[in-house]
């Protein structure tokens, strides 16, 4: 299946070098090879492997300001990609676009990137409550019969998906075939840093009231060689948040994250047939403002800040 994304313009003068759903990527100096790229993320919201055509305000300066909130937090010995989201500090080429930029950029390491999205599960929910009840494993790991929606794992589980083309679904693979697809030192690097990272981010969201249900981190390789941390980093695009005074086990539980957005989608109220093949209908606006204070209220709730634009 492709996808049209919304018209996304490109920044006058600046190589613009990907697109993804929801983020652009732009080179940075002279040599489309440097050692630095910009991260621009747009006001667009992804559900289903679709882009919706209606924007959420803000959305991108509250993810991006999320991430770097999380970025500043984690553990000194985990290397990330960040060089700074502060416009000031920007190279001279990038200044004209200040006010565009200004809290939805951030400039980051160039990587080479691993081919996997590196998700940790703490807690039965999403792809993986689907794949558990059609086969009782998920990424070819048994787990115990009789877990429930919500259900918390007597451990986290390192559950790896393929990075599938724009429009195209991740698939969720067995950590044999990541062994296959990048070898089994990275392979075992991978596994561990997710589950460090989805542990140590567990016990602080735990703190600030949510459970972090589960989350997906992409990693890649810097010029020495170390695994660093990129993308974006426990946002509610790439995380699942319960308030922990909500959880429980055995029911849908109340979102603070993009599930809000996916249980809009296929309400009757939405009117739309997710196995269609038609694109998803533009949101009324009661939802978008619903989608706007969830993400809202998890930045503010997480970062202990009051959102600033």
């Amino acid at each position: 299946m492709g996808m049209a994304l919304p018209n996304r313009p490109a920044l006058a003068g600046l190589t613009r070098i990907a697109s993804g759903k929801i983020r652009d990527l732009y080179a940075v100096g002279e040599n489309m090879a440097g050692e630095s790229l910009l991260l621009v993320a747009s006001d667009y919201v992804s559900a289903f492997d679709w882009v919706l055509p209606t924007p959420i305000p803000n959305k991108g300066r509250i993810l991006t300001q999320l991430s770097r909130w999380w970025f500043e937090q984690l553990p000194e010995d985990i290397p990330h990609h960040l060089i700074t989201a502060d416009v000031a500090e920007y190279p001279a080429e990038l200044r004209p676009h200040a006010d565009a930029l200004r809290g939805r950029s951030m400039l980051c390491r160039r990587l080479d990137m691993a081919p996997v999205e590196c998700t940790a599960r703490g807690y039965l929910a999403g792809s993986g409550l689907a794949d558990y009840q059609a086969t009782g494993a998920i990424c070819g790991i048994s787990l115990p019969p009789g877990l429930e929606e919500g259900s918390r794992f007597s451990e986290p589980l390192f559950t790896p998906a393929t990075k599938a083309p724009l429009g195209e679904h991740d698939e969720n693979i067995s950590y044999g075939q990541v062994v296959d697809m990048v070898g089994e030192k990275l392979a075992a690097e991978l596994r561990q840093l997710t589950l460090m990272l989805y542990s140590w981010a567990h016990g602080v969201a735990g703190e600030r009231g949510f459970v972090l249900a589960d989350t997906k981190f992409e990693f890649g390789r810097d010029a020495a060689g170390r695994l660093v941390l990129a993308d974006e980093v426990f946002t509610p695009d790439s995380s699942r948040f319960w308030r922990i005074a909500d959880w429980q086990p055995g029911k849908p539980q109340i979102p603070f994250d993009k599930q809000y957005l996916r249980n809009w989608l296929v309400s009757p109220e939405s009117g739309w047939d997710r196995h269609s093949g038609q694109p998803p209908p533009p949101l009324p606006d009661p939802v978008v403002q619903g989608i706007r204070a969830t993400y809202l209220q998890a930045y503010q709730q997480l970062t202990g800040q009051t959102f600033d634009g």
